[in-house]
């Protein structure tokens, strides 16, 4: 049964209510509150009922037929939700806004929140990393941006110019899982991030207008950003329908402070998870997170992605690790004290928005317990940055939350005693009763001479006095028992004076319930006076936190700081790919990267497997290092700072778009040159290797020319083709350079180490070899390498051709007399011995001109 077939006038009150909730939120699952349980009805419980395994029943509603329904318990919601999230769906969370208890007739429900990819904030969430909501605003002539975390308040935005796949590569860049976008935009980028990324991406063209959040973007100037914030914060305050003034001032990214590289880039130097498997552990950031806070970690992984062009504020970080590592005892006492901070940013988004509990605050406390002993090793360290330390908070919340505190707010024991004198009289009653009670059951056994008579209680009957079947011929009337449940065991009583007890203590504890919560939540209403203050606590123990990070790693893995230089120089000696050297089983072999003034292209040649890759990548990887602050894997680093990094390394076919290794290539070459600058650096591994030799040999020389010619940026070019060698006689700013191997009976040893010059053999049949291929047929490839070899005759690399060399298809053409006479017959006119006589002419003709 459809939701859209059903008759509406038929169905019952709470079936109408349901439906016109649902009319409000087509695009969600609705989780209708029942009671202890959250249902699903319609089309929804279909969906459910399959994606969840569910047992898909049937409700009464009024109809002839029961709808469709499936339920799950409220308690247990979250991880429900979680796992639809995942799938691409939207939940709405529909809640009872009323006490059943205190209304009559129907009880108010409406969606408290809608819970989507990007909007999630409760402590289910990644520690280690933002989860960023983002959207795109179409304007005539540019794109813009904005991405929050709603858990964290982390608000940023910025101006992307170009055509939509630069709008794509942004996106997927920064990875993000839920993107908005406005009325205007291209259907291509939609269809693009749908189906080839797998983004959630809603259509609105809806912008807030509440003064509330004016304060986000109140200092931004230009009203482009502004449109695009506005456009974004609708569709978050729409969506949560809670306090979001956890939201911080929103910070405008420039390009110009950060250096600059694609998804592509991300993957192939494994930045933050692996190729293979995607996972964290074995990329660079599993590498250097040494944090001790998941603010810590979150903030890394920032930097990673995007790491620094401000001199100043690279050579500062630098002058902080090296401080730290100087003073490693402070460090170690800082590490203990970082230990005992929780996620301050997660912690405050929650206490604005509401969904916090006991537990959060206790380690909201814990946290400002930690931050006097910070705020001292700090100062010893000359850190340029003060963090407050909050004492009155700290005060309220020693003073008013118990430490055993339950994780709901409804079951009571959230106070401590002596912070409310009110709460401690009404406990004083309830556990004088309860003492009386106790006292009962002692006195009435006297009383009666009933040995086993037991004072109980339940829910449904209150207190009572048991007495079994075997002893109730003892009861008397003048006990004044009134029989109350009969049980094929026992009976149970009541009396009057148990029933007066019963209510002072039932209605003693229902007001310290309801008296603990409105005390909790008047806490929680004093703690929301500190949010930015500890948001920008927060931010300073995120840094700090990732520098003594560096420290850590630099002592323990014999990293060096870097020498920023003005000049175009990289003076990388005895450089380590820092994650394979510490993965490896064997010693790592370093290597010097050097491309002085007047070298702008390293062409590398070298065996397949000796290390081409490895080298290229540990470059790239030392100059994001260098630039997030952190020292690098080498004997010694001199650098300038670069603006760009463009990586083109391992084959891939791009299958969902039909797009061959050899177009992902180009694609990506193109995006390259067209994007970098002098002060750029364009990493390019086998280029051209897609396609036919000399097609690949020439476009790899065309290419190595233009960046030699018109880019001048640093560049690492492996290749296979030999040939390309030569170019060192006529392209001025380009060094060859090879992977070493040495062959010894018919075998290959690489030595990893690379040497100036070149190299004219690929070792490729050895290499087969090493991969165990059988021994035949490495045989036979190598009596066919012979064959070819001695047939193949070199021919020169052409480094200039004349600019007005005629193309084949421009030259004039010979005349052939053959295939002129050919051409002035018709077969079908002559008879078989015609036309073998003809061909025999042919035959003689074309012998002659031999």
């Amino acid at each position: 049964m459809k939701r859209s077939e059903v008759d509406r006038s038929k169905l019952s009150p709470m079936m109408q209510q349901y439906m016109e909730i649902k009319d409000n939120y087509e695009d969600s699952i609705i989780f209708f509150r029942l009671g202890d349980f959250y249902e699903m009805f319609f089309d929804d419980a279909i969906l459910v009922s399959r994606l969840l395994e569910l047992t898909l029943t049937g409700k009464q509603a009024g109809l002839d037929e029961r709808v469709p329904m499936c339920g799950i318990p409220h308690h247990a919601y979250a991880s429900y939700v979680d796992e639809l999230i995942d799938k691409g769906y939207k939940v709405a969370i529909c809640e009872q806004l009323e006490d059943p208890k205190e209304t009559k007739g129907m009880v108010k429900r409406d969606v408290i929140q809608v819970v989507t990819k990007g909007t999630k904030i409760d402590s289910n969430l990644d520690s280690k990393n933002n989860n960023f909501i983002a959207n795109i605003y179409a304007f005539s002539y540019c794109f813009g941006i904005s991405y929050i975390d709603i858990s964290t308040g982390e608000v940023y935005c910025s101006l992307v110019e170009g055509e939509n796949d630069k709008i794509i590569k942004e996106i997927t860049r920064h990875n993000f899982r839920e993107v908005i976008v406005n009325d205007d935009i291209d259907r291509e980028i939609v269809d693009n991030l749908r189906t080839q990324h797998e983004v959630l991406v809603t259509i609105t063209k809806d912008e807030l207008e509440d003064k509330n959040y004016e304060y986000i973007y109140k200092n931004i100037e230009d009203v482009r950003l502004v449109k695009t914030l506005k456009h974004l914060l609708y569709y978050i305050i729409d969506t949560k329908k809670g306090d979001m003034h956890h939201l911080q001032r929103a910070s405008i990214i420039k390009s110009s402070e950060y250096l600059e590289f694609d998804v592509n880039t991300k993957k192939n130097l494994e930045l933050v998870e692996t190729l293979r498997n995607r996972e964290r552990q074995y990329s660079l950031l599993w590498l250097l997170d040494k944090c001790k806070t998941a603010m810590g970690s979150r903030f890394l992984k920032q930097n990673i992605e995007n790491p620094l062009t401000d001199r100043k504020e690279i050579e500062r970080r630098y002058d902080l690790v090296s401080k730290l590592s100087t003073e490693f005892i402070l460090r170690d006492d800082l590490i203990k004290e970082l230990s005992n901070v929780y996620d301050l940013e997660r912690l405050v988004g929650r206490i604005t928005y509401g969904n916090l509990n006991a537990k959060d605050l206790l380690q909201l406390k814990t946290s400002i317990n930690a931050l006097p002993n910070i705020k001292k090793i700090l100062e010893e360290l000359n850190f340029d940055k003060k963090i407050e330390t909050f004492e009155d908070l700290f005060s309220l919340l020693d003073r008013s939350i118990l430490e055993d505190a339950p994780f709901t707010l409804h079951e009571g024991r959230l106070i401590k005693p002596g912070y409310n004198s009110e709460l401690d009289e009404l406990k004083s009653i309830s556990s004088g009763s309860k003492d009386f009670i106790l006292n009962l059951e002692k006195e009435e056994r006297e009383r009666t001479g009933i040995k086993n008579l037991k004072v109980g209680f339940n829910k449904v009957f209150g207190y009572y006095i048991e007495v079994s079947r075997g002893q109730l011929s003892q009861v008397k009337d003048e006990f004044g028992y009134e029989r109350k449940q009969t049980l094929s065991t026992c009976e149970r009583f009541i009396t009057k004076e148990l029933k007066e007890k019963e209510n002072i203590i039932l209605g003693a504890e229902e007001k310290i319930i309801s008296l603990e919560y409105k005390l909790f939540m008047d806490i929680r209403e004093v703690v929301k006076r500190y949010v930015s203050k500890l948001q920008r606590v927060a931010r300073i123990i995120s840094e700090v936190d990732m520098l003594q990070s560096f420290s850590i790693v630099s002592d323990n893995y014999k990293f060096v700081r870097p020498e920023i230089t003005s000049d175009k120089v990289i003076k990388m000696i005895d450089c380590r790919h820092p994650v394979v050297e510490q993965v490896m089983k064997d010693k790592y072999i370093p290597n010097d990267i050097i491309m002085d003034k007047t070298t702008d292209i390293l062409l590398i040649t070298g065996p397949n497997m000796a290390g081409k890759s490895t080298y290229m990548r540990q470059c790239a990887i030392t100059v994001i290092m260098a630039q997030m602050g952190c020292f690098v894997p080498c004997k010694s680093c001199t650098m300038p700072i670069f603006d760009k990094i463009f990586t083109r390394i391992g084959a891939s076919d791009d299958l969902v778009s039909g797009e061959s290794t050899f177009m992902v290539e180009m694609k990506e070459a193109n995006y390259a040159i067209s994007e970098a600058t002098e002060n750029s650096l364009i990493l390019f591994d086998e280029l051209g290797r897609g396609t036919a030799t000399y097609d690949g040999m020439s476009l790899a020389q065309a290419i190595l020319e233009y960046i030699h010619d018109k880019i001048k940026a640093k560049t690492m070019f492996s290749t296979h083709y030999h040939e390309l060698t030569v170019l060192e006689k006529d392209l001025k700013h380009l060094k060859n350079v090879h992977v070493s191997a040495v062959e010894e009976n018919g075998k290959i040893t690489f030595l990893h180490k690379v040497k100036v010059g070149a190299v004219d053999k690929s070792y490729g049949i050895h290499v087969a070899g090493l991969a165990k291929l059988p021994e035949s047929l490495i045989k036979r490839a190598d009596d066919i390498l012979s064959v070819y070899e001695k047939k193949s005759v070199k021919k020169e690399t052409f480094t200039q051709t004349s600019l007005f060399e005629l193309t084949e298809s421009e030259a004039e053409p010979k005349i052939d007399p053959i295939i002129e006479n050919l051409k002035n017959i018709n077969p079908l006119e002559m008879t078989p011995m015609e036309a073998l006589n003809y061909l025999y002419d042919l035959n003689k003709e074309a012998k002659s001109k031999k």
